[in-house]
């Protein structure tokens, strides 16, 4: 494997933002002109790389990094496959699609406005580990937490960075939540070291910085899981079968249009964060206690959310990409 880099930059706009605020905010308007030269380098680069290295096939995910290969691939004629793991479609895919031989999806193609005739659902590739526990694996992975294995226990992920707005609400409400179950909250790097400071002193509360490895395990053993709604993260919980509730970032269309998509289908429990700004609002820990209180919505939860997992994504992936460099 060799691993290369190129300029690129991307577009800055804000679910929260009006047009006229875009325009007004000067560290977006400047970074957004910035970017643009950057995507004009990062195009040489790759024009140049491409044009040396002749590949039968070139795959991009989606990032903006992907613009200027997916438009070098394109004019040097290298059949171009993307993927699109968001219900939303990302800017960096929609102006790829009528370039690209095909296209693969995250979720049902009805999501899409890409072309029926060149595209797939495929899912999103996975890491093998996330599958459904047995209940003695649940309970060992509880006490090398060091849970105890006979409470439940509810997990709250706020991404790789973490969510200032779950981090609040869990501590808020965590005596309410340790009268039922063991909890445990991963923070991310950003508030950890206040929270250490704010969190109860009960062994059954658990607060973690970051976890790097293991995350199939945490959330193995969980019998809860509040997240937010990234696409990869769904399709990891719908592996593990996990009864979720979510919490969109309200600032990002595609997180809360994931969460609308698992939602309508039954599958989750969805909740709007921006209740969370008032502290007398108790939406977040009514919806945890109710779950709790509730094996059976837990079990309809789950079956739910693993009919919309998709357990061959990389396989299935994979067959595209070589059919494509096959012809």
């Amino acid at each position: 494997m060799r691993i290369e880099s190129l300029l690129s930059g991307k577009f800055r706009r804000y679910h929260h933002l009006s047009l006229i605020q875009h325009l007004l905010i000067p560290s977006i308007v400047l970074l957004n002109i910035r970017d643009l030269f950057l995507v004009g380098a990062g195009f040489f680069q790759a024009f140049m790389r491409l044009l040396l290295w002749r590949p039968d096939v070139v795959f991009t995910k989606g990032g903006f990094v992907c613009l200027p290969v997916g438009w070098a691939a394109w004019l040097l004629r290298i059949p171009l496959v993307i993927h699109d793991s968001d219900v939303h479609p990302g800017l960096t895919n929609r102006m790829l699609a009528k370039k690209a031989t095909a296209i693969a999806t995250g979720a049902p193609l009805e999501n899409y406005p890409y072309p029926i005739e060149k595209s797939h659902y495929v899912g999103i590739p996975i890491d093998a580990s996330f599958r459904v526990l047995s209940d003695k694996e649940r309970v060992a992975a509880k006490k090398e937490l060091g849970c105890d294995p006979d409470r439940p226990l509810v997990s709250v992920i706020g991404g790789g960075l973490g969510s200032k707005v779950l981090n609040d609400a869990t501590v808020r409400s965590s005596s309410q939540i340790l009268a039922s179950a063991s909890l445990l909250l991963i923070s991310g790097k950003q508030q950890y070291s206040q929270l250490v400071l704010q969190v109860p002193q009960d062994s059954a509360f658990m607060l973690k910085e970051f976890v790097s490895n293991g995350v199939s395990d945490i959330l193995g053993a969980s019998d809860i899981v509040v997240s937010r709604a990234g696409a990869t993260a769904l399709l990891e919980l719908a592996a593990l079968r996990k009864p979720t509730i979510l919490v969109p970032s309200s600032r990002l269309t595609w997180q809360v249009k994931h969460a609308a998509t698992y939602a309508a289908a039954g599958a989750v429990v969805c909740l709007d964060e921006t209740r969370f700004d008032d502290e007398a609002d108790t939406s977040y820990v009514d919806a945890i206690l109710t779950l709790l209180a509730s094996p059976k919505r837990r079990n309809e939860l789950g079956a739910s959310i693993a009919k919309l997992a998709t357990p061959h994504a990389a396989s299935d992936m994979a067959d595209i990409i070589y059919s494509v460099a096959r012809k």
